[in-house]
């Protein structure tokens, strides 16, 4: 039985020019395995104990994070993981919202999860065979109350009635949507270092500099290098890769599945009637 594994991390951070980041890596299950023990091979080889982050990237250990994100891009070239990443844009998504009420802005947060566990990936054209499928949600740990959790989690439930999961032959057991300590899943963990390295870069991070010495501190030149080698290896799936717009389909839909990698830039207009039904 085949499933598609899914692990998502998200960053609610509000930058100077993009928010709202969420990232996520696919796997089909024939390939986990693979992946697991290429990835923590490397960390071991390397000495890289316990969890590995955006966040914990330094001058010291920039070598290693290089290394460790080209095993996980060499695994992406080989089509045994897709990676997907989706933002707003503050001066276009401001607009918007400013009239939302309280509770509105309360739902973000959850909203936009949906529409990125819906669309990001183009589930909906991944599954042209009668095989039955099953889409598996790990989510790093939600920081919100059990009520609202357990009610995200019966949304992504739903989704299999959905037109477009039926169509693909898609389905989602309410058990198969967790939450997980991203200390425990290393491809969590490597979305973590490319959804950060995109929030990095997008809100120009990599200018700033310390107010004492007026000059860029050795982790934000670090981080930097580690951001444009990331930006390089994307550009191995797609030439002159633009992280700042959503990704072309080059007039074919289903490289919605089918790019290894993509970017979706999205603007709360673009919240789908569905989910606007279902929190009322």
């Amino acid at each position: 039985m085949l499933e598609y594994l899914i692990y998502c991390d998200e960053s609610s951070n509000r930058g100077k020019l993009f928010s709202n980041f969420y990232g996520g890596a696919l796997v089909r299950s024939t390939h986990l395995k693979e992946i697991e023990e290429r990835l923590e091979e490397f960390k071991a080889e390397n000495n890289m104990n316990g969890e590995v982050k955006w966040t914990k990237v330094t001058a010291p250990y920039l070598e290693k994070y290089i290394g460790l994100m080209d095993v996980f891009f060499d695994l992406l070239v080989e089509d045994k993981i897709k990676m997907r990443v989706m933002f707003q844009q503050n001066a276009v998504s401001d607009k918007i919202t400013r009239t939302f009420s309280k509770e509105e802005h309360a739902e973000t947060y959850f909203k936009l999860y949906y529409q990125f566990i819906k669309h990001i990936f183009g589930l909906r054209y991944s599954n042209q065979t009668e095989e039955e499928i099953y889409v598996r949600l790990f989510f790093d740990q939600f920081p919100d109350k059990k009520e609202k959790i357990d009610n995200f989690k019966g949304f992504i439930h739903k989704l299999q009635y959905s037109q477009e999961f039926q169509d693909a032959n898609l389905s989602i057991r309410y058990n198969d949507i967790v939450e997980v300590t991203s200390h425990d899943h290393i491809i969590l963990q490597c979305a973590d270092i490319i959804t950060g390295a995109m929030f990095f870069r997008l809100n120009k991070l990599h200018l700033e500099k310390d107010p004492v010495t007026n000059r860029r501190g050795k982790r934000t030149i670090a981080k930097e290098k580690l951001y444009k080698h990331i930006h390089k290896r994307i550009c191995e799936t797609r030439a002159n890769f633009n992280i700042g717009a959503s990704t072309g389909i080059d007039h074919d839909v289903f490289n919605r599945w089918k790019s290894p990698y993509r970017h979706w830039l999205f603007t709360p207009s673009e919240i789908s009637s569905d989910f606007k039904k279902i929190l009322n």
